[in-house]
């Protein structure tokens, strides 16, 4: 049996055949990306992931399913023991011990250490292995600490999102994840050790006793001041910010139609735009608020994931990977688009999408002096849409921007470096690092790229002016501010 994301999967004992089942709070079926849909043939063992599962077969080949995207499901040919589905990745290991991954690879996840190990455990964005002396080794994003595994011996090991967990003799050790109560149950164990009887040959077969598979004294975790913000959306002249308990704060330009008002209920994303703002509702729906001129900001009803508004216009991304806009259909902004996306991200008169394969599609104004609409090849994990330019993320975490360069927006974007986000603004652009720093360029006329001194989990760049969320939860803007859309750097709004 395994539980992955809204759903599970286990092998029949009579058969060995895998089923699948589950479905989504939202709405969405687990039957829309594949994942209750495995292969025939028979298996010895299953994991399920993100929105993908791997299953061992009885002959020792590794066959995948669900979401393809980044290549998780690519698994790799030969013969294996051990099969793990993470978030983006998939790890297994062979006959001889070694591990193998694939998959998104944007901190590293999928660089293996050499050397055999007995159990491998595939998580978000990070991996876990156990070695046969019952040391573990981690390796991928470490922004939690959750790949700066313990030293001692176990007996298995599990990777997550934000921390790492091992069982040993004595109980159970986990790290990472600073805003994770797990750690707090683990914290103050007594240090124990497990003796064994073992035979000494050279003394005529007496026996002693020795320490084995002794658990170390676990180091507390300090519990962290709440997070009071989880995601941030810096519009034109307001900006916008989701609480920890999913309600919705805007500060800044409220003018009279109310684009800055704070909504009633709670919500799973938000976007703040031009001059009106949309949410994702804890339901599923879209709810909008601000200039409706051009119906940009008329409520939607079904199931979505996610929202980005523009001038004029709105799109969403709905539950089954389908985009749907509303609004202004100048220059064919809002024409319905085929495919399955995993994300969509809106610009001033201009759209793009990411594919489920990986690849950007953008559709809206475009003309012979600024190519926004005509996005390069290859396959990327992140896309976002500014005035009249665009920038992505690709598989490795390195930065693509095209587009309008009269500011050096595009032109000017770091050309090393492992970063995780990245947001287009008005005529700048700003990206996050692996190790949580964040970096912009373009205009700088109001300061809209001079960064707040911290540590971020996220950036959003407006028109004149981008906030970044912190790791203690709190909000840092930077840039205009004349209606105070941008208040002092480091201060919670």
């Amino acid at each position: 049996m395994a539980a992955g994301w809204q759903f599970a999967c286990g092998v029949h004992e009579s058969d060995s055949a895998v089923e699948c089942w589950g479905t989504s709070s939202f709405g969405r079926s687990v039957l829309d990306f594949g994942q209750a849909e495995p292969p025939d043939g028979k298996f010895a063992s299953v994991s399920a992931g993100y929105l993908h599962a791997c299953g061992l077969q009885t002959t020792g080949e590794i066959a995948c399913w669900g979401r393809a995207g980044f290549g998780r499901t690519d698994a790799p040919d030969g013969v294996f023991t051990q099969v793990s589905a993470g978030t983006t990745h998939s790890c297994a290991l062979r006959e001889n011990g070694e591990a193998e991954c694939w998959g998104l690879n944007n901190f590293g996840q999928l660089d293996t250490p050499s050397g055999a190990f007995t159990q491998i455990s595939a998580g978000a964005w990070h991996s876990c292995g156990l070695r046969e002396s019952g040391a573990i080794e981690c390796w991928g994003d470490d922004r939690y600490d959750q790949s700066n595994a313990p030293s001692g011996r176990y007996l298995a090991v599990s990777a997550g999102m934000r921390h790492s967990c091992a069982l040993g003799r004595a109980g159970t050790r986990c790290w990472g994840g600073r805003d994770n109560r797990l750690l707090e149950l683990i914290a103050g164990l007594a240090p124990t050790t497990v003796t064994r009887t073992v035979a000494d040959s050279s003394s005529g077969g007496e026996s002693e006793t020795t320490p084995d598979l002794a658990m170390p004294t676990p180091t507390p975790t300090p519990t962290p001041t709440p997070a009071t913000f989880t995601a941030l959306s810096a519009g034109r002249e307001h900006t916008c910010a989701l609480r920890s308990t999913g309600t919705i704060d805007c500060w800044g330009g409220n003018s009279a139609i109310g684009q800055g008002a704070d909504p009633t209920g709670t919500f799973s994303a938000v976007s703040a735009d031009g001059w009106h703002t949309c949410a994702v509702t804890s339901a599923g729906a879209i709810d909008c608020w601000g200039r409706n001129v051009e119906g940009q900001a008329t409520d939607q009803t079904g199931s979505f994931s996610a929202v980005d508004g523009g001038n004029g216009h709105s799109c969403g991304l709905r539950s089954s990977g389908a985009i749907h806009c509303w609004g202004s259909n100048a220059d064919g902004r809002t024409d319905a688009q085929t495919g399955t996306f995993t994300a969509v991200s809106v610009g001033h008169h201009h759209n793009c999408g990411l594919r489920s394969s990986g690849a950007i599609h953008c559709w809206g104004r475009g003309d012979s002096s600024n190519s926004r609409t005509a996005p390069p090849s290859g396959s990327f994990s992140a896309i976002s849409a500014g005035g009249t330019h665009n920038c992505a993320l690709n598989s490795a975490g390195a930065i693509t921007c095209w587009g309008q360069n009269t500011y050096n927006q595009t032109s000017d974007a770091p050309s090393s470096g492992t970063f995780t986000a990245i947001s287009a603004g008005g005529n700048h652009s700003c990206a996050l690092s692996s190790a949580g720093a964040i970096t912009c360029w373009g205009r700088n006329n109001a300061g809209q790229t001079s960064v707040a001194a911290g540590s971020y989990t996220a950036v959003s760049a407006g028109n004149e002016h981008t906030c970044g969320l912190k790791t203690d939860g709190t909000v840092a803007c930077w840039g205009r501010n004349g209606n105070g859309q941008a208040p002092p750097a480091g201060v919670s709004p």
